[in-house]
């Protein structure tokens, strides 16, 4: 498979999302610019897409957030994941799974849609206070305003699993969050970093020492 190439010429950009094969480009006129496999239209940015704040690439689908706190998809659909609701407004993030979408809302709360089997679109209830988001393959985590991490979806190699054992009274003081295809990684205010799930190739292994992290 051919390996993407950065668009020549392309400048001015000021935030970038990597999908499975795709790649995108925010730039400062809040326009959106990407390359890749486009196999289903992931890469295909709709023409009138602009005033852009947040973009996000899954498996083979796309997201953007406008300054209007609306967001927009586009790319493969198998699984509704570029199908945003349509009553969906006033988000402030936005995080792409391989096949599903979540959006998090200025009130705190969060929004997800798409593949479902393992229960990554389905959002604990009562899930509030939230401030941050990301989606893996099959699990999706929120950072919340406490510092605590709420997890969902597939837990079948721990990638669900907050890791208790590592703060006695549960995982907290957290400051960033990210997810992959079935492992998750936290970020602590002291700048040391926690990672949970399949350990096939050593992913979960923090280094020894591995301090001074920022977000």
């Amino acid at each position: 498979m051919p390996q993407p190439s950065v668009p020549v010429g392309l400048s001015g950009v000021v935030a970038i999302a990597a999908g499975e094969y795709h790649s995108l480009a925010l730039k400062a006129d809040g326009t959106v610019v990407a390359w890749g496999r486009n196999a289903w239209g992931q890469t295909s940015v709709p023409a009138d897409l602009g005033s852009v704040v947040a973009i996000a690439g899954g498996l083979e689908h796309s997201l953007a957030l406008k300054a209007d706190g609306t967001v927009v998809a586009w790319g493969k659909n198998d699984f509704g994941q570029t199908s945003v609701p349509a009553d969906l407004g006033s988000v402030v993030a936005i995080a792409a799974g391989s096949l599903q979408s979540v959006a998090l809302k200025a009130d705190g709360t969060v929004v997800a849609w798409g593949r479902n089997d393992a229960g990554q679109a389905s959002v604990p209830v009562g899930l509030s206070g939230g401030v941050a988001i990301t989606s893996g393959f099959l699990h999706s985590l929120a950072l919340k305003a406490d510092g605590t991490v709420v997890t969902w979806g597939k837990n079948g190699t721990g990638q669900t699993s907050v890791p208790a054992s590592i703060v006695p009274a549960g995982l907290s003081s957290v400051v960033a969050i990210a997810a992959c295809d079935a492992h998750s990684l936290a970020l602590k205010s002291d700048g040391t970093v926690v990672a949970g799930e399949e350990n096939s190739a050593g992913e979960t292994n923090v280094p020894t020492g591995v301090t001074g992290m920022v977000p």
